[in-house]
């Protein structure tokens, strides 16, 4: 059972403890044949051309885990997929990173890896929309489209000589605003087809980064037709308004409603639950999460209380359990 830094009373820690042993139960008969342990012995056809991957070594003639997790065989290649593990980069990775610095040509990103990664000014796309080579002007504007401390989604182009190169060539990608970034193990977060999600019942935005890192915010509506809004923009910097004066729209684009602040706070403490229980997180177990605290009429702070722990663990342990008799 995971070592839990929370105060539960007795009645909620016998709860908790038998909903995690349950959980513990169906995981390990799911991969009873495939999980190993350090100096477990891995049973292998001894055949020729027998190639032995990361976290394997040979002992006294047999094969043998060096790290705790899951056998994998690739045709003739042996290796373990470690259950926990820092994250590592693959071409096509949705990630999500901060800025820490505006370099020549190119922008710093942390990305929760060993190394920053390199967004270059070349992989994105201009806030014109148009397809063209970069000047010197466009380099001296970089601070216009991402500074310091911005929170921005991107893509892994690739690994190249200065290290992991990003690219954010879509309307998708770019700097994120209005939302909380949360950070939770990579191990946690896995590979799908789909890492951009719209909750329409709650009105936000959720992008679940490979990297760990998870972005939480309002919904934006994302449009191809950038050289209307450059058009609209050099009308309005004709018109030239009062400096102190804000137009009613202008207040309407800047203003997030309080609904939906609710809402991205709730699905933040969601992600913070399960990421304390150790739960997988995927759009749908946030959003049966977010369902379970609207349904017993928990309020947002009281989601980070014991017994809100307890509700989901019981929860999670029942869709288990109902999902492998099916």
């Amino acid at each position: 059972m995971r070592e839990l830094q929370l105060s539960l009373n007795q009645t909620q820690k016998v709860r908790l403890q038998r909903a995690l042993e349950k959980l513990e139960s169906l995981s390990s008969k799911a991969n009873s044949n495939a999980s190993v342990t350090v100096a477990d012995s891995i049973p292998v056809n001894y055949e020729d051309g027998l190639l032995k991957g990361h976290g394997t070594s040979e002992f006294n003639g047999e094969v043998v885990a060096t790290v705790c997790g899951i056998v994998e065989r690739v045709n003739k290649l042996v290796y373990v997929r470690a259950l926990r593990a820092r994250y590592k980069p693959e071409v096509g990775d949705i990630i999500v990173g901060r800025v820490i610095e505006v370099a020549p040509k190119r922008w710093r990103v942390e990305i929760n890896y060993s190394h920053d990664a390199v967004l270059m000014l070349s992989s994105m796309n201009l806030p014109d929309g148009i397809q063209r080579r970069r000047t010197a002007l466009d380099e001296l504007n970089m601070r216009s489209i991402f500074e310091e401390n911005d929170v921005i989604c991107a893509e892994v182009r690739g690994f190249q000589h200065d290290g992991l190169h990003l690219q954010a060539r879509s309307q998708k990608y770019g700097k994120l605003g209005r939302g909380q970034l949360l950070t939770v193990p990579p191990y946690l977060v896995k590979r799908r087809k789909q890492h951009f999600h719209h909750l329409e019942n709650y009105g936000i935005d959720l992008i679940i980064g490979c990297n760990g890192f998870i972005w939480v915010g309002e919904h934006v509506q994302v449009t191809d037709d950038m050289v209307v809004d450059q058009v609209n923009k050099s009308e309005q910097d004709d018109a030239k308004p009062d400096e102190n004066s804000i137009s009613p729209e202008d207040q309407g684009k800047n203003y997030t409603r309080q609904e939906t602040r609710e809402n991205i706070c709730r699905a933040a403490n969601a992600i913070r639950v399960l990421s304390t229980l150790g739960f997988n997180i995927t759009v749908e177990v946030i959003t049966e999460t977010v369902d379970l605290s609207t349904s017993i009429n928990v309020a947002i702070h009281e989601m980070l209380g014991s017994e809100f722990y307890v509700l989901v663990a019981e929860k999670e342990s029942v869709r288990r359990s109902m999902t492998k008799k099916k």
